[in-house]
């Protein structure tokens, strides 16, 4: 038995350093900084040669007979296969049949599990894609085989097929609500601390007559759809070419959703009430690759000065990319309202800094910050099937601040979608000054622990 446990490795994209832009001269009110560029810039075909992966099986035998190869996109041999969307599951499969072998048919299964407990009831089957490669009967569909031995009714010495499997880019299944429709096939998706996962088989099987028992090699596979956001607004765009810093709400109103305001109340050091309006805007669209960022634009408005130097602190904000993960278990409650489960946490948190846009300089009753929430590379992206989904939101909870006492619970919440490639045109920039950036770490990464084995 043959136990892989390291996660696929993606390596379609690869960050690349760029020039150092100069610093803008008009940002008085900030330490100086150099502007970094860790995303953006144009990404070259980097991709290498395909992984070969080996699976094999002896069986108590000197060598082993039954060999299978596939080659994929994962990084290294010792992790699990990794196939994107539109790409084929391609491969080889080598069978060393000795004279009067009772092999009956061989074929290849691709499954998709939505795995949420031990039991057997716990498993919802969403793919299933089975290709025949070779059968005793003529009559059954073969793959073709350059080897003699396999072209009879009975195979015999060393037997060769090609693989090509080619997997649907969307399946239909029940939802939620039990209507029929497609869904995009969904990540591989396994985590430590979550009950629920999206697990992807490639399994050969090998079937024999009634007085010999079957042999399989069965391996877990990643797998990643491609998903790409729509190119953010021309301004951007050209502020990302040339390195620039990119136009705030006012100066660029089709590249970004302004949220409603929201008043923020409380006690400041207990005895002096506070009240200020905060406009949260994102930038559009509202789909971000995983491994960018999330460009944030915050104004805070209020007659009391005291209390505008206390909010408008990039500390004091707190903004998180919250993520929810669904999905259904029937076994674990009679009660169908009970039998869904949910599991939320934050995986990402935005620092922010004051705004030096001349479009949005701040005074007395009026301040401006921008913001950016840096996207892990391995963070799922969103999707849903069937019982399923993983969804995200860009949260506003209550400012934090010495002496500060918040009134209310989260004041705002947006929907965003994660995607897994970066959308046409130039890279996206990442802006947040040393000076604030101390909110990047791997504290939000998630992790793979998947498996490949034979039976």
């Amino acid at each position: 038995m043959v136990d892989i446990a390291a996660p696929p490795q993606y390596r379609r994209y690869s960050a690349r350093p760029g020039p150092v832009p100069v610093a803008d001269s008009t940002a008085h009110d900030l330490p100086a900084y150099t502007r970094r560029n860790t995303l953006c810039q144009p990404m070259h075909d980097s991709r290498r040669e395909p992984t070969e992966h080996v699976f094999q099986v002896a069986d108590g035998k000197s060598k082993p007979w039954i060999t299978l190869k596939l080659s994929s996109s994962a990084k290294s041999s010792k992790s699990l296969p990794t196939f994107f969307e539109k790409e084929n599951i391609n491969g080889q499969l080598e069978v060393d049949a000795e004279r009067g072998d009772s092999i009956q048919a061989i074929t290849a299964t691709v499954t998709g599990r939505i795995i949420t407990g031990s039991s057997v009831d716990d498993c919802f089957v969403f793919l299933n894609v089975t290709q025949p490669i070779w059968a005793k009967s003529l009559d059954t569909p073969r793959i073709p085989s350059p080897s003699e031995g396999a072209s009879s009714t009975k195979l015999l010495g060393h037997c060769v097929w090609p693989l090509s499997i080619a997997l649907p880019r969307t399946v239909t299944v029940p939802t939620g609500a039990g209507e029929m429709r497609p869904f995009r096939l969904p990540e591989t998706f396994l985590e430590r601390n979550t009950r629920v996962s999206v697990q992807y088989d490639l399994t050969i099987n090998i079937s024999r007559g009634k007085l010999r028992s079957d042999n399989r090699i069965k391996t877990a596979f990643g797998y990643v759809p491609s998903t790409r956001p729509e190119a953010p607004s021309m301004l951007r765009q050209c502020a990302y070419t040339q390195f620039l810093p990119i136009p705030g709400p006012s100066t660029d109103p089709e590249g970004w959703k302004m949220l409603r305001p929201v008043a923020v109340r409380g006690t400041m050091f207990r005895t002096h009430r506070v009240e200020a309006k905060a406009t949260l805007s994102l930038a559009k669209p509202l789909c971000y690759a995983r491994g960018t960022v999330v460009p944030l634009s915050l104004t805070l408005e209020s007659r009391d000065s005291q209390a505008m130097d206390l909010l408008s602190a990039p500390s004091a904000v707190s903004v998180t990319l919250r993520r929810r993960v669904r999905f259904f278990n029937k076994t674990c409650s009679s009660r169908q309202d009970v039998a869904w489960n949910e599991s939320v946490e934050d995986v990402g948190k935005a620092v922010w800094w004051p705004s030096t846009s001349q479009d949005a300089r701040s005074d007395a009753t009026t301040r401006h910050l921008e913001g950016e929430i840096r996207l892990a590379k391995d963070l799922r992206p969103t999707s849903e099937m069937g019982h399923f989904s993983i969804s995200y939101a860009v949260v506003l909870s209550p400012f934090t601040a010495t002496g500060f006492m918040s009134d209310s619970a989260a004041l705002l919440s947006e929907p965003v979608e994660i995607a897994t490639m970066h959308p046409r045109g130039p890279r996206t920039n990442a802006y947040a000054p040393p000076a604030y950036d101390s909110s990047r770490n791997d504290e939000f990464h998630a992790s793979y622990n998947l498996g490949a084995h034979i039976i």
